[in-house]
């Protein structure tokens, strides 16, 4: 079976339409309706039934949707191996949302060139969708993330659960504490919903940021309050630069590994995983959360 066919079968499968998957795949429809036409003539079966509201699979596509993800992430898995460098014996690729790589991913990559030099290392940045995407195709082993979606033939691990805490500006230039602006960081549904359901007292938020590093990073400098991951904003504390909002509630913040079920025996993902607890486990040193990114 051509790799570029199943790959244009999931892309179909995972956006709902041949139009669609031909924008993702820069190729144009004509091309994927040929590739589909030509794998459905080799297994002899009909994978979709095409409608105005796109396109579903057929139960063969069903069950064949499971054995093209797995050819895929072989096919990436291969690409991998062949180009281990010299000395190495595997590769691991593993991808996480900006605001985990520090402190927690960059401790986990220093534990891992530490604790296991023989496994080859590819760090990727990205937005949650995309790197599910990745995970999807094969491009990554583990991906971390704070809210997953749930994929079929994958796993989720809670690898931590930190606290999200409400904190204000201290000294001089700032406004009284009374005063400050509260500043919404958009930290995933689920926080919205505990957020609103709480009510905070501060009104109408006068900025909203899509991002908690580029919030914190604004109240530093402009002043004002918000809520931040614990581990993050306690060395501003400790140089009182920041404060603790007394009374106010906490949130629960989670991180998760995603990795693909047919993984699981081996080795080498195992001893990431296991790096990644331990690195959670472990104290950190002072002032390494300094580094808003």
């Amino acid at each position: 079976m051509d790799i570029d066919r199943a790959r244009t079968f999931l892309e179909i499968v995972h956006s709902g339409s041949f139009l669609k998957a031909a924008d993702r795949l820069n190729v144009t429809q004509t091309t994927v309706s040929a590739r589909i036409r030509t794998l459905e003539e080799e297994l002899g079966r009909q994978l979709f039934v095409r409608n105005r509201n796109g396109a579903q699979l057929t139960a063969a596509g069903r069950e064949f949707e499971r054995f093209a993800l797995s050819f895929v992430q072989v096919w990436e898995r291969a690409r991998h191996q062949l180009a281990i460098p010299e000395g190495q014996t595997s590769v691991i690729a593993l991808g996480g949302e900006l605001s985990l790589w520090n402190p927690l991913l960059l401790d986990w990559l220093i534990w891992m060139k530490k604790t296991k030099p023989e496994i080859a290392l590819r760090a990727n940045v990205g937005v949650p969708d995309q790197l599910l995407e990745q995970l999807r195709t094969g491009v990554l082993d583990i991906a971390v993330l704070y809210a997953p979606k749930l994929l079929p033939g994958f796993r989720v691990e809670l690898i931590e659960e930190e606290q999200l805490i409400l904190v204000r500006t201290t000294g001089e230039g700032h406004m009284p504490a009374d005063k400050q602006e509260y500043v919404y960081v958009d930290w995933g549904p689920l926080f919205a919903a505990q957020h609103d359901a709480r009510s905070t007292p501060f009104g109408e938020p006068g900025l909203l940021v899509g991002l908690g590093p580029l919030g914190l990073s604004y109240i530093l400098r402009a002043g004002g309050m918000g809520y931040f991951r614990k581990g993050v904003v306690q060395p501003f504390i400790e140089a009182g630069e920041l404060e603790v909002v007394d009374g106010a509630p906490e949130f629960t913040y989670p991180a998760y590994a995603v990795y693909s079920e047919s993984s699981q025996g081996r080795t080498d993902l195992q001893e990431a995983l296991h790096g990644l607890k331990k690195v959670v486990d472990a104290p950190r040193g002072p002032g390494l959360n300094r580094q808003l990114f």
